[in-house]
């Protein structure tokens, strides 16, 4: 054990005093995993893990408020100052039958036994608060100085056991800026099909994770090259080598990736982003008079894989509409000889709820083409400022906006709830998109009246 007076100093109280609690009463704790990584890193910690050779029932009768979140894991939550702190009693895993959960587990006294069924050196330290001591049996703190993911023991046993920390690897690799060790790069290529064991939200949560790194191209390099992608979301394969027209620099995958690296690291904003061309490859086409690649409605294609994806991944219902919503318009038909009415138009189709994703992802498509994008760059910025001046005029984008509402033409015109009543509000909807100035409440009405004259009885 070597000692490390300065981890305590970023120690939070509570975490203290829970340690010394129990070491008051005998028992021995340290902080463990991730917490202690981030530390060493130098990285803002956001859960705080604990473990000791107390058994559950002796950390449940030391403290007023504890949660007993995972008693068959030898886990409970300890509330300290409306604070969540996992404290887990040290033990040892059994077989992995399923490749996710241990078979059952046999709590342990020595640290060293629960270090060892972690899944990766750099999260296997622990650390001692109270007595300032660090515990680092598999080289660890080596693997964080030279930047570097290893498994702990031997790598198929650890990705045998739970088919998820293949995933992990990448994310960490992502998050972390680390790479692979070759053993563990090795073991995840052959351990790949393990993922299939594992629930599709866990598979979820991780991508998820990849993709909010700084520079997420790097996990998908890894998970590429491990059979990661094969196994989880082999949709994207097609978009490896699909050559792309005059105006791109790389094939689908390498621009896909840019456009990550270039986009805001909003995971679910990403999410679509990866797959903005994932309808690139099945509708690819020949200019016969140019002889170039054609894409065309590869936005519509792409929608539709999208919301297989996130449909199978679990995603919410608000996430899969938004994800699904963003592939089918992404592409901004605009230049600035449009008129005001095409862009409200425009406006009226992606929503102002989505307009900011929308430029966003469009300036991060123009920045991954390989190719000069400062004209498209430019020509963005001008429909921004276009669209905050429109917005600033209070023009009507959905019949809502409306002078009048569908109570208003009940009454006015005698009509009973039901359809027409909507076809009506969004005749006049777009009116008003082309001319601002009739949305008054007696030009409206009158042009419901000839809309009501003009359709067949």
């Amino acid at each position: 054990m070597t000692p490390i007076p300065d981890l305590a100093k970023s120690v939070p109280p509570d975490v203290l005093f829970l340690c010394r609690r129990l070491r008051d009463r005998g028992w021995r704790c340290w902080i463990v995993g991730g917490c202690v990584r981030d530390l060493l890193l130098g990285r803002f910690v956001h859960d705080w893990d604990i473990a000791s050779d107390a058994r559950p029932n002796d950390i449940m009768s030391l403290f007023r408020k504890v949660i007993p979140t995972g008693l068959q894991h030898g886990t409970v939550t300890v509330v300290l100052n409306a604070q969540r702190y996992e404290v887990t009693t040290l033990r040892g895993d059994g077989a992995y039958t399923d490749g996710r959960h241990p078979d059952q587990i046999r709590f342990v006294d020595h640290l060293e036994e629960d270090l060892a069924r972690r899944d990766f050196t750099i999260n296997a330290i622990a650390y001692d608060p109270i007595d300032r001591l660090l515990t680092d049996p598999s080289g660890g703190c080596a693997d964080l100085q030279h930047r570097v993911i290893r498994a702990v023991g031997v790598a198929n046993d650890r990705f045998f056991e739970d088919g998820l920390r293949i995933l992990r690897a990448a994310r960490f690799a992502a998050t972390l800026h680390f790479d692979i060790e070759p053993d563990t790069a090795r073991a995840m290529k052959e351990c790949a099909s393990r993922l299939c064991c594992i629930s599709q939200e866990r598979i979820r949560d991780e991508w998820l994770k990849t993709l909010g790194a700084e520079q997420p191209s790097r996990g998908l390099r890894i998970m590429l090259s491990t059979g990661i992608i094969e196994a989880t979301l082999p949709e994207l394969l097609p978009m490896i080598g699909c050559t792309q027209n005059r105006y791109h620099a790389f094939d689908v995958w390498e621009h896909t990736l840019q456009t990550l690296d270039a986009c805001r690291a909003e995971p679910i904003l990403r999410l679509a982003m990866l797959l903005h061309d994932i309808g690139k490859p099945e509708i690819r086409g020949i200019n016969e008079k140019t002889g170039d690649y054609t894409f065309y409605h590869h936005e519509v294609s792409g929608a539709r894989i999208a919301e297989a994806i996130v449909q199978r991944l679990r995603l919410s219902n608000e996430q899969q509409r938004r994800v699904v919503h963003l592939v089918r318009h992404h592409l901004i038909p605009y230049d600035p000889s449009c008129t005001d009415s095409a862009v409200r138009r425009w406006l009226r189709r992606v929503g102002t709820e989505h307009l900011q994703d929308i430029l966003e992802m469009a300036r991060a498509d123009a920045r991954g083409k390989g190719v000069d994008a400062s004209e498209t760059l430019e020509t963005l910025e001008h429909l921004r400022q276009r669209v905050e001046e429109l917005l600033r005029q209070s023009a009507a984008l959905s019949v809502r906006d409306l002078s009048i509402n569908g109570h208003v033409l009940m009454g006015e015109l005698g009509l009973p709830p039901g359809r027409q009543i909507g076809q009506i509000l969004e005749h006049l909807l777009q009116l008003v998109i082309d001319d601002p100035s009739r949305n008054e409440r007696h030009l409206l009405l009158a042009e419901a009246r000839t809309y009501l004259q003009s359709q067949p009885n």
